[in-house]
């Protein structure tokens, strides 16, 4: 089992939608580096849930990978904002990851929390300049956010 972090702005999707809903595709990534991160996960592996574009960003909870290398379907879609007009169903540029809501943090874990518990080298979110929407966790960090956020 692999840890992941996936970011999104709780405006638009955040954790209490992802509790509502339980499952939902992880869409609209354009990003090569992300996607790629997105065609590693494999089912059972879990996803930090961080809430980005917010007054402060954070760690809201946890997801579980239901399915991997799912195509996104929002490429072929014109009306979307995630609409590729090079990519094909025959030939698609975009895949990425459904998701299962798992649980939504006793304690929500600021970034600035994240910045004095880890270093750049142990947690590429809080490397200078990264914006990343979905990322890897080392095994060892992602303990320490788990016992950050389940704590109370």
């Amino acid at each position: 089992m692999k840890y992941w972090l996936l970011k999104s702005e709780p405006g638009t999707y955040g954790i209490k939608d992802m509790e509502r809903e339980r499952r939902s595709i992880w869409d609209g990534v354009r990003n090569y580096q992300a996607r790629n991160f997105l065609c590693e996960m494999e089912p059972g592996d879990l996803a930090f849930f961080y809430h980005s574009n917010t007054k402060p960003p954070g760690v809201a909870g946890l997801v579980r990978v239901v399915e991997a290398r799912v195509v996104d379907p929002t490429q072929f879609d014109p009306d979307s904002h995630y609409y590729d007009a090079k990519s094909t169903p025959e030939d698609p540029r975009w895949r990425t990851a459904t998701v299962e809501y798992l649980e939504t943090f006793a304690t929500y874990i600021p970034i600035a929390t994240l910045k004095a518990t880890f270093s750049p080298d142990e947690l590429l979110l809080v490397r200078r300049g990264n914006r990343l929407s979905v990322m890897p966790v080392a095994e060892e960090v992602a303990v320490k956010i788990l016992q950050l956020g389940r704590a109370s």
